[in-house]
């Protein structure tokens, strides 16, 4: 039986090979078509891009996890307690019983080496833990095995727990084999460039095989410590285009469809027989308004702005079910997080705050899009609701990385975007918005807060405290305080949060969609 299954995998992995899928998938065997093309590395040190993120949350465990449908929630992960001492820096964590693929134990060696490395290694992702203070140059002292079970890690400052406790959910704090990763390091890379494309974790599925822009396939650990994956198989297939998706689930070639659009998701919706998995995400479109720009840093200007969108107008007509009108920095979930809506589309009030400014007659300003659906709707959506208070909106599209640099550069007028929290925490939109200690062209620290040449010494104040309390009542009222002041003063428009919808089969269910990517889940997926 063994050998029949390693089969019928290789059959499906060379169908994929040659850019087609069976027409029967097997029922232990799910096959998604998604964007994949970002994936640059596999590595938990390494991989910093969404499906990256994606397929490590499912081939890895890390020390804490979060409730998915709960995000503000903690959960037992690798770890089955943790607790800080009075002192606040220091964080103790016991490990469970757990074993590696090869039978050997997990220890706390092994997790002590996981977050060494990716410290050491200062890839993308190692942002997440410099954000609790370990750095190359204390991550050796700072994160010790007290014995087989026992990790302890010394921070070099007081923060909040919840905090520390987030950062440790991401994808960089994920657990690896120290002696599989070991054996097949090159020269000082401690693995890297094996574990890009290979797999040493504990996680519910294995990596099997990863064709750059073409696919990955799952297996499923049989003896996992949380409990068996109820699908054997995850078969993930690159396929971009929204209408080639929703063509294979139409005839049954796909089991899962993972990025279409709000007209393909509406054509799908009169099929008998085909289900929707929502979830909401943490990115959060807004547009950020350059202080550098003469208009844009009055007051009166910013605040005219926030009432120019027809929020749910273009959340209707443009995004359906992809989007959410949001319009605060954190995401729904969060620790803290608000459902305020203090603005409207309303050209009356904007036109006399415009007036109040000296702008009666308008201004003009250009609008930087990335040239990808649904953006290019939105800014068109957006340049006609400004221009009823004689606001004139020039749009100029380029690709993502055109926009991004020039946005980075602090040469743009009106950004419209993106932004994704690097953890699910407060902190991390609350550092991205706000905060911004050098606002000159030199600074170290590019914030969305420095791009646009914002600086608020009072909001930084109230985030640098938040980051620190130990009691999360308090902690999540801080936040609530600091996002309404935000949202008063704070030269962005916040537009919208997104929504993943996922059309699949009526024979497919169980599919978890978390409010980051690595909390995408494949293990409680059924087929019948």
């Amino acid at each position: 039986m063994k050998c029949a299954t390693r089969l019928a995998l290789g059959a499906l992995l060379l169908g994929l090979s040659a850019g087609q899928v069976p027409a029967e998938i097997p029922k232990d065997t799910v096959v998604m078509a998604k964007q994949i093309d970002d994936i640059v590395s596999l590595d938990p040190a390494e991989a910093y891009e969404l499906s990256g993120a994606e397929v490590i949350g499912n081939t890895y465990d890390r020390l804490v996890d979060y409730d998915p449908a709960s995000p503000s929630k903690l959960k037992p992960g690798l770890a089955s307690s943790w607790r800080v001492d009075p002192d606040g820096v220091t964080f103790t964590f016991v490990l469970r019983d757990a074993h590696f693929i090869t039978g050997r134990p997990v220890t706390a060696a092994d997790a002590a080496f996981s977050l060494q490395r990716a410290v050491t290694l200062d890839r993308a992702p190692a942002v997440i833990l410099n954000a609790i203070g370990l750095t190359k140059d204390n991550v050796a002292n700072a994160v010790a095995a007290l014995d087989q079970h026992t990790l302890r890690i010394k921070l070099p400052k007081p923060l909040a727990p919840s905090f520390v406790y987030f950062c440790l959910t991401g994808v960089s704090a994920s657990v690896v084999d120290k002696e599989t990763v070991l054996a097949h390091r090159q020269g000082n890379d401690l693995g890297l460039q094996w574990l890009e494309t290979h797999w040493a974790g504990t996680g519910p599925y294995r990596l099997v095989m990863w064709r750059p822009n073409e696919y990955y396939a799952l297996e499923a650990v049989a003896d996992y410590w949380g409990g068996q994956p109820k699908t054997r198989r995850v078969i993930v297939k690159q396929v971009k285009d929204a209408a080639t998706q929703r063509l294979m689930l139409e005839r049954g070639d796909i089991d899962y469809a993972r990025n279409l659009d709000k007209d393909q998701l509406a054509a799908l919706a009169t099929k008998p027989g085909i289900k929707f998995d929502k979830g909401v995400k943490s990115a959060i479109t807004y547009l950020g308004l350059n202080q550098k720009n003469q208009y844009l840093k009055k007051p009166e200007v910013v605040a005219a702005l926030k009432n120019l969108v027809d929020y749910d107008g273009i959340a209707d007509a443009i995004l359906g079910p992809t989007g959410v009108v949001h319009q605060s920095f954190e995401p729904v979930g969060f620790l803290g997080a608000i459902a305020d809506r203090p603005y409207k589309f309303d050209v009356a009030k904007a036109k006399a705050l415009l007036a109040k400014a000296g702008l009666a007659d308008g201004f003009g300003v250009t609008m930087d899009v990335r040239n990808a659906s649904p953006e290019p709707e939105i800014a068109q959506a957006l340049q006609a609701g400004f221009a009823q208070a004689g606001v004139k909106v020039e749009i100029v599209p380029g690709d993502g990385k055109q926009v991004l640099t020039k946005y980075r550069a602090r040469h743009h007028d009106i950004f419209l975007g993106e932004w994704d929290p690097d953890y699910p925490d407060p902190h991390s939109n609350a550092e991205g918005f706000i905060v911004n200690p050098d606002n000159s062209d030199t600074a170290t620290m590019k914030t969305p807060a420095w791009r646009n040449g914002w600086s608020d010494p009072e909001l930084m104040r109230q985030v640098a405290a938040a980051m620190v309390e130990r009691d999360d009542r308090k902690r999540a009222a801080m936040y609530e305080t600091l996002q309404r002041h935000f949202l008063a003063t704070a030269p962005y428009v916040m537009l919208f949060e997104q929504v993943e919808v996922a059309a699949h089969g009526a024979g497919a269910q169980g599919f978890s969609i978390g409010v980051t990517s690595e909390f995408d889940r494949y293990a409680g997926i059924t087929k019948n």
